[in-house]
């Protein structure tokens, strides 16, 4: 498995549309591609202003095999409304992780 790891700043008071918004158009569009596994909105309590995403994928393969072309359309939807909305947003770290298992000794 593969996590994809995303940190974005946004205005505190803009938090709760900047993730109702991710949820409605990034996580139903990426849900639709071979190998989405889910997501998870991380926020820290003493960091408001921050928001981490964690995007579980099957394979690297399956995620990076996402078209560019629908990335861009859907960044560009997501742009759209939070420009509509007044919510300035962010990207500030993305980072990739690979999970390893061990088997257990039983």
């Amino acid at each position: 498995m593969v996590i994809e790891w995303l940190k974005f700043t946004v205005d505190s008071q803009s938090r709760e549309q900047f993730i109702q918004q991710d949820e409605a158009i990034w996580t139903t569009s990426l849900s639709t591609y071979p190998g989405f596994l889910g997501k998870e909105v991380w926020i820290e309590p003493s960091a408001p202003e921050q928001i981490i995403l964690t995007i579980r994928w099957q394979t690297r393969e399956q995620w990076k095999s996402i078209p560019i072309k629908d990335l861009t359309t859907i960044e560009q939807k997501f742009a759209t409304v939070m420009s509509k909305m007044n919510i300035n947003y962010t990207m500030t770290e993305s980072k990739e992780f690979q999970i390893r298992k061990f088997p257990s000794n039983q």
